[in-house]
């Protein structure tokens, strides 16, 4: 900034040889910036065309120009400062804070896609979101677990040790098919629903927004490594059930994100957490025995995001347990007419369990199973009584469960 004989409430700015495009537009709304309405920049620079592109440039912004007088030099120009030019922002408004503890309390349709804590202009475009209520979608724990589920991220193609040597019967690597089946299956529903419930959510919370993003991701990996283990022997997939199927679908048609999320990641998530780990104990390979332990970690903060969202939500929603248990009871009675867990994949865990075909390894197979199902059954209850129901109705609400596990 120069000096050239200026009266006061004035400023000058020199361009040197900068035309107005190539930088000197900078300089010159820096000087304005710093003018009143109705102040006046002196304008120098060296640029042949700088007095025809600055009048056009003011005609735009609303500013008024006049060139320099003889004997002004070496001033080009001079240009006033529009009142108006201010009035952009007249009734512009923060969009909350940039913090996650200074999210508003409901985001703004016609913030759209701003950043949170950004001046938004009025006007514009308004963007609908479904759901734009902090309290429908907010867990404190969002931002910590982002960070782990960032850090924690792993590559199925090193991970995982897929050239270990190994060797099964026959009938069990059926048997590892069949649940790896199962469970891509299941995983691909579980990465739908978040993906579905993504796009529900104002980006004002992409705390949210970016836990849900690395979720969905998580589940298109475990798809991924549960087929390659279903194929790593052969070319052939298990079966798929009916129940199975439908029991899956009631996920999809859950269109509250708080009652997709109960359903989905504090019940079936967290029965599944149970599974993988009866997995890892009995797995008869060293793939198998990673991949769950690898996923297991992944499916333990997708359940705790789902705790956290619903205990905040619990505490501005009296009505919520009620929705909670309605959720529940409404999926039991739409699945009461189908045969519940697959049969192949019931009988696949029995095998995997036992180890082998002797008689009393069979029993204890089974046994094995049955524990497997009474440690779902005290996870979802342990769950349920964190969301405030008391422990005869979490009993009664984790025996409603599906039978599918997830």
């Amino acid at each position: 900034m120069t000096s050239h004989g200026t009266p006061p409430g004035a400023a000058a700015v020199d361009l040197g040889d900068l035309p107005l495009e190539g930088g000197a537009r900078l300089l010159l709304r820096r000087a304005l910036d710093r003018v009143p309405a109705g102040g006046e920049v002196a304008v120098a620079g060296r640029d042949p065309a700088l007095v025809v592109h600055l009048t056009a440039w003011c005609r735009r912004e609303g500013h008024t120009v006049r060139p320099a007088e003889p004997g002004d030099a070496p001033v080009r120009a001079r240009v006033r400062r529009s009142g108006t030019a201010a009035a952009r922002w007249a009734g512009a408004e923060r969009a909350g804070g940039p913090g996650p503890g200074r999210a508003a309390g409901r985001a703004e349709p016609h913030w759209g896609l701003a950043a949170r804590g950004a001046l938004v202009e009025a006007g514009g475009p308004e963007v609908f979101f479904p759901v734009t209520d902090r309290d429908v979608v907010w867990s404190d724990l969002a931002p910590r677990l982002y960070r782990q589920a960032a850090a924690a991220q792993w590559d199925p193609w090193t991970a995982v040790p897929w050239d270990a040597p190994f060797t099964l019967p026959d009938e069990v690597e059926a048997a590892v098919v069949q649940v790896m089946t199962y469970l891509v299956e299941n995983e691909q529903a579980a990465l739908v629903v978040p993906a579905r419930l993504l796009v529900q959510v104002h980006p004002h919370f992409r705390e949210v927004l970016q836990l849900l993003a690395v979720q969905a991701a998580d589940e298109a990996r475990h798809v991924e490594v549960f087929t390659r283990r279903a194929l790593l022997r052969g070319d052939v997939m298990g079966t798929s059930s009916v129940g199975g199927r439908a029991s899956l679908t009631t996920l999809l048609a859950e269109p509250d994100f708080s009652l997709a999320s109960f359903l989905l990641s504090v019940l079936g998530e967290g029965s599944f957490l149970s599974l993988l780990a009866f997995l890892e104990r009995h797995a008869p390979d060293p793939v198998t025995r990673r991949i769950s332990h690898l996923v297991r970690q992944d499916e333990s903060r997708h359940v705790a995001f789902g705790v956290g969202h619903l205990e905040h939500r619990a505490k501005s929603d009296p009505r919520l347990r009620g929705r909670l248990r309605a959720a529940v009871e409404r999926r039991h009675d739409a699945l009461a007419g189908t045969a519940g867990l697959n049969q192949d994949v019931s009988d696949a865990l029995v095998l995997l369990a036992a180890g082998s075909w002797a008689p009393e390894a069979l029993a204890g197979g089974w046994q094995a199973v049955r524990r497997l199902r009474a440690d779902m059954d005290e996870g979802r209850r342990h769950r349920l009584a964190r969301l405030g129901f008391p422990d005869d109705e979490a009993a009664e609400l984790s025996l409603l469960h599906t039978r599918n596990f997830m």
